[in-house]
């Protein structure tokens, strides 16, 4: 089975992976772990029909293609809610930039997922299985000392990564060296390139931090990661990181780390993306339950100016859009509030 590797489609949440790494396979199913990688071979195909590479492309794919995902779950709730399962008849496909794992729920807006027939779980020279976690950024060893300015949503399309984006070139515009990160969320390079594109300093999302996904992961597991992808970015010389954080607040991982003090402390300040103003108002009282209060509102609702309107009457907090978060002014304006912010705390 080994020479089969050279032909399988690695996929972007094992870009850390060296491929020659693999030996082996076993079909231990049972001690299956989440960033376990599987090969498999495509069965049939559905809502994905590419995978996207570690190279930054999408591969076209067809049935009886070879694959190498890891196991993971995802939550996404335009697309689908799996788990870190395998079932050796028969696996899905949960994320175009690699997840395998089992469906439990679809939007009906979305195809059944394509199916993936798993061959093994792949093993080094050693005989160990080759687990994303294995492949990460090393484990921070210093604290953490520059400012974070969190970017959280109402949901998934709320307008968090164009936020992220922005504000990440509004301040390399302005002479910030940024980290641009993405916290939490379902392994793609979507948003990584983006937030190449910006011109940051350091990019990283949690792959980079050993996880294909964060969803079902313990808190302190996410939060490590975080603080990894922050220390990282300060050896790399950044004096300020730009974190998006996925999903909507209710979602698991991101209501707990938004209750935790440890992360919150963490935060110099925080910007929210929403898609009207009925949303940024009732954002904005879920976020002051846990003691927090965004810097600004963005996302959909800065398309509109009666939206824009609406929500400044209703949360007293003002609202930017795209164009003013890449404004090095602007974005610089933000720096340096919560630099004086994160200056007073230390005081």
């Amino acid at each position: 089975m080994t020479n089969t590797f050279p032909r399988a489609k690695w996929c972007f949440s094992s870009r850390r992976i060296d491929p020659n790494l693999a030996q082996g396979l076993d079909k231990d199913w049972a001690s299956t772990t989440p960033g376990d990688m599987i090969l498999g071979r495509i069965i049939s195909i559905g809502q994905h029909a590419r995978i996207q590479l570690p190279t930054g492309r999408p591969s076209t794919l067809y049935p009886g293609d070879l694959v190498a995902m890891p196991c993971g779950a995802r939550y996404a709730p335009d697309q689908f809610e799996g788990l870190a399962e395998i079932d050796p008849k028969g696996c899905d496909m949960l994320a175009g930039g690699g997840c395998l794992g089992r469906m439990v729920h679809r939007n009906e807006r979305r195809k059944e997922p394509t199916r993936v027939q798993p061959l093994g779980r792949i093993l080094d020279a050693d005989g160990k299985v080759i687990n994303t976690a294995d492949h990460s950024l090393p484990a921070a060893t210093s604290m953490i000392t520059i400012p974070i300015i969190a970017v959280l949503g109402t949901a998934m399309n709320s307008g968090k990564t164009t936020a992220a984006v922005a504000l990440s070139h509004g301040l390399t515009k302005a002479g910030w060296q940024v980290g641009a990160l993405k916290g939490t969320g379902t392994g793609a390079f979507g948003d990584f390139n983006d937030y190449v594109d910006t011109g940051a300093a350091f990019v990283a999302d949690f792959t980079d931090a050993g996880m294909a996904t964060t969803y079902m992961e313990p808190l302190d597991r996410v939060v490590a990661g975080i603080i990894d992808l922050v220390v990282a970015a300060q050896n790399q010389g950044c004096d300020i990181a730009v974190l998006e954080i996925a999903d909507g607040l209710f979602q698991r991982e991101t209501a707990a780390l938004l209750a935790d003090p440890a992360f919150k402390a963490m935060l110099s300040g925080v910007i929210f993306a929403c898609g009207d103003a009925l949303a940024a108002s009732g954002g904005v009282a879920s976020l002051a339950r846990n003691h927090i209060r965004p810097l600004a509102l963005t996302g959909m609702l800065s398309c509109s100016p009666m939206a824009t309107d609406e929500a400044r009457l209703n949360t007293s907090i003002e609202v930017l859009t795209r164009q003013q978060l890449l404004d090095p002014a602007e974005a610089n304006r933000l720096a340096t509030l919560v630099s004086a912010k994160m200056s007073a705390a230390a005081a």
